[in-house]
């Protein structure tokens, strides 16, 4: 057994993210500094309703391993892009040697893994006909498929599991993974977020009357919802990382009210924040950006407000980046993850992508375009149905 570190010796040793901005982080600093969105009209989806998509380019393009092809869904061909991005999957490999594989484990969040193979195979076959025998759940919907496919693809034998608590997901399993080295089962984790688009949850939004015809405008006087994208991010967080960033704090809460409500107050957002700062031993004032979760919606922006506003201050400076990847969803939290640390790593604090008219009921000090500035504390907050709430103080 591997003595317990103190979480002070935890970092981010590796990251990468693929999104409809590009894959690995050239085009996603370039497009943060431009305030460019990757939101778009046309699509490969079906849907009955017109809006504009987050989505990936050329994942088909991609050599999937042929010994793993039982796992071969959008989900992981995202998974996969980004593992072959910014050197990651070298680094993948270069973590298993040097901590071991049964002392390296996967944490993955999502939303709907592979359920757009389903969604295909559904389409595909005829009126009470049975399932192919070639489809797999295993393999695709089950929330599973995407840890599954890591674990095979990398041979990281420790602890893998999924967590899937909407769009707070990946957040949730950033502290999971810090949790399982703190409690001595991993030296190291790969951890992080896949969701691709698919039609369940498109059609989903759609009935709750939460889709934007146009491209989403987080904390605008004249947004009306949201658009979807897809993402794979992941990290590599480890024990004697000699990278200096790491998550200093983080804090959980359930609102315990309404499905895909939050309370006006963010009442429960705003206890995931405090407990974020009182963990990272962090005062409101040492807070240089918040990465809102800002999903373009009247209510959840206005909430989350209220709930930065309560703990953090009004004034702190702060944006969403919804506008320019879309809601990603169950990836959303490790996506937004590794946005920040970008940003942390740059010196820069993003705009706001689809912002033309600030909200008054919203944070005074969104950034509409982005400038430099030495930041050294970044929140970044993921907020999912079911009042699921997570906050992540980043560090450096």
């Amino acid at each position: 057994m591997t003595n317990t570190p103190g979480a002070s010796d935890i970092g981010i040793s590796h990251s990468t993210l693929v999104s409809c901005l590009g894959r690995g982080r050239t085009p996603h600093v370039t497009a943060l500094r431009d305030g460019t969105s990757g939101l778009r009209e046309d699509h490969n989806l079906d849907l009955p309703f017109s809006c504009f998509l987050g989505e990936v380019d050329d994942l088909t393009a991609l050599c999937f391993p042929v010994e793993l092809s039982a796992y071969d869904n959008r989900a992981n061909r995202l998974a996969l892009a980004a593992l072959e991005s910014d050197g990651f999957f070298q680094a993948a490999l270069a973590t298993r040697e040097n901590w071991g594989a049964t002392r390296c484990g996967i944490v993955v969040g999502t939303s709907t893994a592979g359920v757009e193979m389903l969604e295909r195979v559904y389409r595909a076959r005829d009126d009470d006909a049975p399932m192919p025998e070639s489809y797999s759940m295993r393999h695709h919907d089950s929330q599973q498929a995407v840890a599954a496919f890591l674990q095979d693809y990398l041979d990281f034998q420790g602890p893998s599991y999924s967590i899937s608590t909407a769009c707070s997901s990946s957040a949730k399993a950033l502290v999971d993974a810090y949790q399982l080295i703190e409690a001595g089962l991993c030296d190291a984790v790969l951890v992080g977020g896949v969701d691709s688009l698919c039609l369940t949850s498109l059609n989903g939004f759609e009935s709750l009357e939460l889709i934007s015809r146009s491209p989403c405008k987080p904390c605008d006087s004249n947004r009306d919802g949201l658009s979807i994208g897809e993402a794979a991010a992941f990290l590599i967080v480890e024990r004697d990382s000699k990278n200096s960033i790491r998550v200093s704090g983080f804090g959980e809460s359930s609102d315990g009210t309404n499905m895909s409500t939050p309370p006006e107050d963010g009442a429960g957002a705003a206890a995931a924040i405090r407990q974020a700062l009182q963990r990272a031993g962090l005062t409101a004032g040492e807070i240089d950006y918040v990465n809102l979760h800002g999903t373009a919606t009247i209510v959840n922006d206005a909430a989350e407000a209220q709930a930065v506003s309560s703990v953090i201050g009004a004034d702190v400076p702060a944006s969403s980046l919804k506008g320019a990847i879309g809601h990603t969803l169950g990836a959303a939290g490790a996506a937004e993850a590794v946005l920040s640390l970008y940003a942390l790593e740059e010196g820069i604090i993003p705009g706001n992508p689809g912002l033309e008219q600030l909200d008054p009921k919203v944070l005074p000090n969104v950034a509409a375009q982005c400038r430099n500035a030495p930041l050294k504390h970044v929140v970044s907050n993921s907020f999912g149905f079911g009042g699921s709430n997570c906050a992540l103080v980043f560090s450096r």
